[in-house]
């Protein structure tokens, strides 16, 4: 029965890391992240993160191997997120009186 449950841990672990595969490889071919939100992906990161702490703790292989894979991809997809939010931000440098927020007094 232990062998069974591990198998259906495996065919979980594969499936949910390859369903996200297609689309980290487009974010990752066209660099072009205007569809994906900033705190989802924030979020599913961390939440991956997560899994993977819960894997190595518990020692739950199927766990351990798909969310260390998901991770990085994760990862990766958030750095060229965060990367483009940053970069679509005005820049600070040339500001004038007439565009800077006062500040409180």
């Amino acid at each position: 029965m232990t062998q069974f449950i591990e198998a259906v841990g495996i065919v979980a672990a594969l499936l949910t890391t390859l369903s996200f595969l297609p689309q980290a490889l487009l974010v990752l071919r066209t660099r072009n992240t205007d569809g994906i939100s900033l705190a989802m992906y924030a979020m599913f990161t961390s939440g991956v993160a997560g899994w993977l702490a819960y894997g190595l703790m518990s020692g739950a292989m199927p766990v351990i191997l798909a969310n260390a894979v998901t991770l990085l991809l994760a990862s990766t997809i958030l750095a060229l997120k965060v990367r483009a939010v940053l970069a679509a931000q005005p820049s600070a440098h040339g500001a004038t009186f007439a565009t800077s927020a006062p500040i409180a007094s």
